[in-house]
């Protein structure tokens, strides 16, 4: 091409296998597109192409969590500004539907909304380890759940010897004999019920490797928060999931709480004065939210004295909790952006030991549980206050 270059903006419709740009310049004229594959070598001619038309001010990318994941951390290597960009509505589509369309259409919304467009997640960090194995967790989770289940319908329906027979036996006991059952190669029932006890044994072993893996992940990767109060390691693996492996790109407590769909909505009518659940944001990061609230209402003193006034304001427990959930999400903002140092308390315990001295005599000090002595010093537990004071006593024990 000839002539002075511009700026120009650009537009990916991807796709599995190819992805479709078109070009603009900053009025919205259309300077050309074409698709490419999604290789390592179509990644670099693609931008090639972009620049053949002038100076790169943004690119608009569809799908950056799933197609355009490739093409976009490619694109953010080189120093390219790289938006998201929401799939059109098909009933706002009166020009019709094509790549070519598809991808004019992202250049022209990355022009006109610039600012307003979110910035993409990066994918492949740490944070993406915890995504994988937390997904896989999931299902898991959920196929066990299912095979319990048709095992109990299998039961029900059983013979009346059969049902009988392992009528006083729980889970897990169940599973674990009805997998070390031979059945006959004609009793299709035993068959059918060591076969899914199995399949139950062998799922809560990955996902009790899952939970284990997903604690020192999280630990690893925000030790402030997995030592958080009631912050357990599936629940800051969602968070961490929902804040990305760049959680710089979500700027103030309010964005993060409209993401975790905590956001207060209003709901106002007449003279009454009210806000209502908020159903968008991301559902995962929104029920991990739901049980840090659930286990501070029946174990955390402040949360107690919260709930208590509140409802003296004669407020529901459905809007307490809804309150209380954009606190937390506010809480673990900072934990996460802006993250305190974790006091070491791995010194705790062989300072003890090396004192000669007994959970029993720590816990009678301090009037307190020697569970809660011994979790603190195992790490499951955070009390930096308490801590302090009992190392405090440590040292000063003779």
């Amino acid at each position: 091409m000839t002539g002075t270059p511009t700026n120009v903006y650009a537009g990916i419709d991807t796709h599995q296998n190819t992805n479709h740009v078109g070009i603009t310049n900053e009025i919205g004229k259309k300077l050309g597109d074409k698709e490419f594959p999604t290789t390592s070598t179509g990644y670099t001619a693609l931008l090639n192409f972009i620049l053949s038309f002038g100076t790169i001010l943004a690119v608009g990318i569809e799908g950056t969590a799933s197609y355009g994941a490739g093409v976009c951390a490619y694109l953010r290597s080189q120093g390219v500004l790289a938006k998201e960009v929401i799939r059109p509505n098909r009933q706002t589509r009166r020009g019709g539907k094509s790549d070519p369309i598809d991808a004019y259409a992202a250049a022209k919304t990355v022009a006109a909304d610039l600012d307003d467009l979110p910035i993409p997640k990066l994918l492949g960090g740490a944070v993406d380890g915890i995504r994988l194995i937390l997904k896989t967790r999931t299902t898991a989770v959920k196929a066990r759940t299912a095979a319990i289940t048709q095992t109990i319908n299998f039961l029900t329906t059983a013979p009346t010897q059969v049902r009988e027979k392992y009528a006083d036996l729980k889970d897990p006991d169940l599973h674990t004999t009805l997998a070390k059952t031979r059945p006959a190669a004609d009793d299709h029932l035993g068959i059918a019920l060591r076969r899914l006890a199995k399949r139950v044994e062998f799922l809560t072993e990955e996902i009790d490797a899952a939970n284990h893996q997903l604690a020192d992940l999280t630990t690893q990767v925000a030790p402030a928060l997995a030592a958080t109060k009631s912050v357990g390691p599936i629940s800051a693996a969602k968070l961490l999931v929902t804040a990305g492996e760049n959680p710089e790109r979500i700027t103030s407590k309010a964005a993060f709480a409209a993401l975790c769909g905590t956001s207060p909505l209003q709901a106002s009518s007449g003279k009454i004065t009210r806000h209502r659940l908020n159903k968008g944001g991301d559902r995962q990061a929104n029920s991990a939210l739901f049980d840090i609230v659930k286990s501070r209402m029946s174990s955390d003193p402040r949360t107690k004295e919260y709930v208590a006034r509140r409802t003296a304001e004669a407020k529901s427990k459905r809007e307490i909790m809804r309150c209380l959930k954009r606190y937390v999400a506010a809480e673990v903002y900072t934990l996460i952006i802006n993250p305190p140092i974790v006091p070491a308390i791995n010194d705790l315990r062989p300072l003890r030991e090396s004192k000669k001295m007994s959970l029993r005599v720590v816990a009678e000090h301090f009037s307190v549980g020697q569970v809660k002595v011994s979790r603190i010093e195992r790490a499951e537990a955070r009390d930096d206050e308490f801590a302090a004071q009992y190392r405090d006593f440590l040292l000063q024990a003779a």
